[in-house]
């Protein structure tokens, strides 16, 4: 897909009440129907917060499996829900995000460690973002921890998780913060061939240009860039996220 439209832009869905123009299920489908329709031929991907849909309860779970439905079949969808669990648990949420809302993706949490993600990983078809080094900036209270080997403890997760846990079928990314390029340079440096999605640009004030150059591949692909606020808040969601996606070209033009 990133190939085919050229764009590595994965537009975020993440229908905040204050920017509903009706505080309910239905209208955080209404929501996300605008963007899906204003978006889908820049969007590499679109990646809706579960978090979201669920403050509304029983609605809520309604709205996002309609809102998932409303994304073309070719578009890859990146379910943020952060899970992650003992086995038995995270089974269930695999169960949930892959057969029952039918999504490509998820994020999750390695927190607790091969097992908890296993169920994640077992179908070569599906993927985990696999959260590294976050772009809060509570980040740095454990996941830079350094390990008496000298690593931060999100060098250990990125190659523990892509040289062990996925080794099998390779199908994991990690989620890598755009607000911390040395972060993100020492990580891409360990695990030169894994896809990044890497939150942080516009809100959250990542500099486009440092992550590009810190997170892309040598072929100028490997990260993806979710960009919520920044698109849903504008007066044209299509004018920007086009904007979006040939800032991102071009900056990574530069950066090749």
């Amino acid at each position: 897909r990133a190939k085919e439209i050229d764009s590595l832009l994965c537009v975020g869905l993440d229908p905040h009440k204050s920017e509903l123009q009706e505080d309910s299920a239905e209208g955080a489908f209404r929501f996300c129907q605008r963007l899906i329709e204003e978006t889908k031929d820049v969007a590499c991907a679109f990646k809706p917060n579960a978090a979201f849909f669920e403050a509304y309860g029983a609605a809520g779970w309604e709205a996002m499996q309609r809102t998932l439905q409303l994304i073309p079949p070719e578009i890859p969808i990146v379910l943020d829900a952060k899970r992650g669990d003992i086995g038995s648990t995270s089974e269930a949420y695999a169960t949930s995000a892959f057969e029952t809302l039918r999504c490509d993706s998820i994020t999750a949490s390695p927190y607790l460690g091969g097992d908890g993600l296993q169920p994640f990983l077992k179908d070569a078809s599906r993927g985990v973002w696999v959260l590294c080094k976050t772009s809060n900036p509570g980040s740095q209270d454990l996941q830079a921890l350094e390990l008496p080997s000298g690593d931060p403890l999100y060098l250990h997760v990125a190659k523990l998780c892509c040289g062990t846990w996925a080794k099998e079928h390779q199908n994991a990314g990690l989620v890598v913060g755009a607000t911390d390029v040395e972060a993100m340079q020492k990580i891409r440096a360990a695990v030169p061939d894994v896809w990044f999605l890497s939150p942080g640009i516009g809100a959250q004030g990542g500099d486009l240009a440092k992550a590009l150059r810190a997170g892309l591949r040598k072929d100028g692909l490997g990260i993806l860039l979710p960009i919520s606020r920044g698109i849903s808040r504008a007066e044209s969601p299509k004018e920007m996220a086009e904007s979006f996606r040939a800032e991102i070209n071009s900056l990574k033009a530069s950066a090749a």
